[in-house]
């Protein structure tokens, strides 16, 4: 009897000494791969949004990885890949280290390539253009916003990854790319794109004196990168020492960039309100708020299209909540999702999606976009006459304008907010 007793305790403190180096051990004895896919695994179990991870076991897809042998580089790279595709979130992805660095110089103001902004579609999967970089040879080839990418050299999109398909495209400046592109169901057509160093200045002024009762500080921006609020900064003061009296903004095919640099731009036309808020995994709500310093009180009117996405759209949705702008032109995009870099230690990175936002008025913009206060539509437009009497949407903001001249007796903001600002509608959480 008693040594039954002692077996079956064996066999139980056996059990539980086996199920401890299976569960325990793989954190005491990884390999250098396994390493690196941990630390990958780490980084998305602590920030990603979704506390479920897309309803499954987070830590038993760990488990199960460690558990088999990662022989190369290679295979941790597509392990991890296989792991952040589970979670079915086009936008968290992995970085090969040549593709994170990529990013990093995109975002401080250089690059070589075509000069396209892509995303895949979450319903239908498909590579999908948000915006050409202006004055890039996609822009000039004809690309538009909402354009799908059927192949890059042939190759189908639907075999790529977000960041393959980017790789793809970018190259030394005058090598060739072939695109096939589809639009709005017509049939599809190749173009053979020239690639080339793409300038990034971010912000392109003028003062129009012949359009508007009083002279009109038209700025355009077209990323929100590392230098974007310091020359929109400038280019404000500038055209007020020129005589501007009222603002025309434009984010259109501006498919955004740096949050910082989306709240610090707005900082630059708002006193007093909320920016906007971030929703993290717990539903706890974090927000930016206008530090009391605006740059300009001038009438501000603000241009968005199809193209106007991300931190453009937090920046258009904050104007407009606040009662600061009206927005004329399209439904804007619809990326309400904020995605953050996490290097790891071999050089690769991860883009992470941490957190959605929500405007002032906690409009929940993600598939959905912002909708214009006053609606026009615009078919395209070659560059010269962005901004002239042949862009409808800009003849409407001058229309806007000169209407609160009018009615306010002067170009002021009080005066332009009291008379022509949207109604703030009544705030709602939108989970």
């Amino acid at each position: 009897m008693g040594k039954r007793f002692w077996l079956a305790g064996f066999l139980i403190f056996s059990q539980i000494i086996f199920t401890f180096v299976i569960w325990v051990a793989p954190a005491y004895a990884l390999t250098d791969e396994q390493k690196l896919f941990n630390e990958a695994w780490r980084i998305v179990n602590r920030a990603y949004v979704d506390e479920t991870f897309n309803d499954q076991n987070w830590w038993m897809i760990r488990q199960k990885t460690l558990q088999k042998p990662l022989r190369s580089r290679e295979e941790t790279y597509t392990a991890i890949q296989s792991m952040l595709a589970s979670l079915d979130d086009p936008f968290t992805r992995f970085l090969r280290p040549s593709q994170y660095r990529s990013l990093q110089v995109s975002t401080a103001g250089e690059l070589t390539g075509i000069g396209l902004q892509i995303a895949l579609d979450a319903e239908t999967g498909s590579l999908q253009v948000i915006a050409p970089i202006e004055g890039s040879p996609a822009d000039k080839a004809g690309i538009l916003p909402r354009d799908r990418i059927v192949s890059i050299d042939g190759t189908p999109s639907e075999a790529l990854t977000l960041d393959e398909a980017a790789t793809r495209m970018r190259g030394p400046a005058g090598s060739k790319v072939v695109l096939t592109i589809e639009r709005d169901g017509k049939s599809p057509r190749s173009l053979t794109i020239v690639r080339d160093r793409i300038e990034l200045n971010p912000v392109v002024a003028k003062l129009d004196r012949t359009s508007a009762a009083v002279p009109v500080g038209y700025i355009r921006l077209t990323q929100f990168n590392a230098n974007a609020t310091t020359e929109l900064a400038e280019a404000v003061r500038d055209l007020e020492r020129q005589g501007a009296q009222e603002f025309v903004l434009d984010l259109r095919n501006n498919s955004g960039g740096l949050l910082q640099a989306g709240i610090e731009i707005a900082r630059l036309w708002l006193d007093e309100g909320t920016i906007v808020y971030t929703v993290n995994r717990q539903s706890v709500l974090d927000s930016y708020e206008s530090t009391g310093s605006a740059l300009t009180r001038a009438p501000l009117v603000v241009l968005v299209n199809r193209g106007t996405a991300s931190a453009s759209e937090i920046l258009a949705g904050a104007l407009q909540d606040n009662g600061r702008a009206q927005l004329v032109g399209e439904t804007t995009f619809g990326k309400g999702l904020i995605q953050s870099l996490f290097e790891l230690s071999d050089g690769s990175g991860l883009a992470v999606t941490v957190a959605k936002y929500e405007t002032p008025n906690h409009h929940d913009i993600n598939k959905l976009g912002i909708q214009p206060d006053v609606p026009v539509a615009l078919e395209q437009l070659e560059r010269e006459q962005v901004a002239t009497s042949d862009d409808p949407q800009y003849q409407a903001a001058i229309a806007l304008l000169d209407q609160a001249t009018v009615l306010a007796g002067a170009p002021d903001q009080a005066a332009w907010s009291k008379q022509t600002a949207p109604k703030r509608r009544l705030p709602f959480l939108s989970r």
